[in-house]
């Protein structure tokens, strides 16, 4: 498997740093740039979607969940195009049933999916749509990403654990949680989105647990970095957090599901700030539904999955 999406991350992530600092902030009003049509699988329509992968073409991928399949929408465009699955709910080959994740693989020109229900990872060939390949079977996949030695990183809901994955493995080795559900340091409760930095340490949305957690490589028990102090709505707070993702500043952006919002801790901070949202459950351009996704651009603009809303909104950053 090639490094070149962790790659691309990482340029992502450098350019964004250099464009952000303690103090940023973004325009508090949306852009709908993907979805926002209500629920349903029309081509300018999504049905709760849960992944997100944007690559350097400003391509955003979507894992559009209850509809079975991932769609790509290109920059500018009011349509999108199904890339992978889309042939109904079920488990042939050439079915997904509601994908969780969704990566690109530029080298080996695949997508990379979470396909949830069906308990496997699974490669799908963007040139011949018709060479698909199980990776790893029986998992109860949610969230996935790639370290710059091309292991793959998939959060298990079951088991509470993340494991490190290389391609032909039977087991992977467990780097987060893995010791049965439970609140303590070495324990994880429903882990959803994953992130990994350079120095291969993990970062999990320990989601029933209303924690991020960081977990050092090699690490036996993970640091709370965000929440941790029970589910509520104050700064000090987080409720079922979703998607999380670290800047070279260390600061960590997490999408704070129940409480509508996202939030940013600086390191090492005991309490997070809203950056956008936090203006109650709603479908306003200032509003969320169930965010649950993130991703950044080179431009440092935010990227939100609203769930609940079935669109992605644009959140610009604030040049004055």
């Amino acid at each position: 498997m090639s490094i070149r999406v962790f790659l691309f991350i990482v340029e992502q992530l450098q350019s964004f740093t250099q464009t952000t600092n303690l103090n940023r902030k973004w325009i508090q009003n949306g852009m709908t740039i993907v979805g926002g049509n209500g629920v349903g699988e029309r081509l300018n329509q999504l049905s709760y979607p849960y992944g997100i992968f944007i690559d350097d073409n400003q391509t955003i991928y979507i894992a559009d969940c209850e509809n079975d399949r991932v769609v790509s929408w290109k920059r500018g465009e009011q349509n999108g195009q199904i890339v992978a699955g889309g042939n109904g709910k079920g488990n042939r080959m050439d079915q997904l049933n509601s994908p969780s994740g969704v990566i690109v693989d530029k080298n080996n020109d695949s997508l990379i999916i979470c396909d949830r229900e069906n308990r496997r990872v699974v490669r799908w060939s963007c040139q011949n749509n018709a060479y698909r390949q199980i990776i790893i079977s029986n998992i109860d996949c949610c969230g996935l990403t790639m370290d710059k030695n091309g292991y793959l990183y998939i959060s298990d809901t079951e088991k509470h654990e993340v494991r490190r994955w290389r391609i032909g493995d039977n087991y992977g080795t467990i780097v987060a949680g893995g010791n049965e559900k439970g609140n303590h340091l070495y324990q994880l409760n429903c882990p959803i989105y994953i992130f990994v930095d350079q120095d291969y340490s993990v970062y999990v949305s320990d989601s029933k647990n209303h924690r991020v957690m960081k977990w050092i490589n090699g690490a036996k028990e993970g640091i709370i970095v965000a929440g941790g102090n029970g589910k509520g709505n104050s700064l000090t707070q987080l409720s079922y957090p979703s998607g999380v993702i670290v800047d070279y500043l260390g600061q960590i952006y997490v999408a704070d599901y129940g409480n509508n919002r996202v939030m940013r801790w600086c390191k090492d901070a005991t309490q997070g700030t809203i950056i956008v949202g936090g203006n109650g459950e709603g479908e306003q351009s200032n509003q969320f539904n169930g965010p649950i996704g993130l991703s950044f651009d080179r431009e440092g603009h935010l990227y939100v999955i609203e769930r609940n809303n079935h669109r992605i909104q644009k959140f610009e950053i604030h040049l004055n």
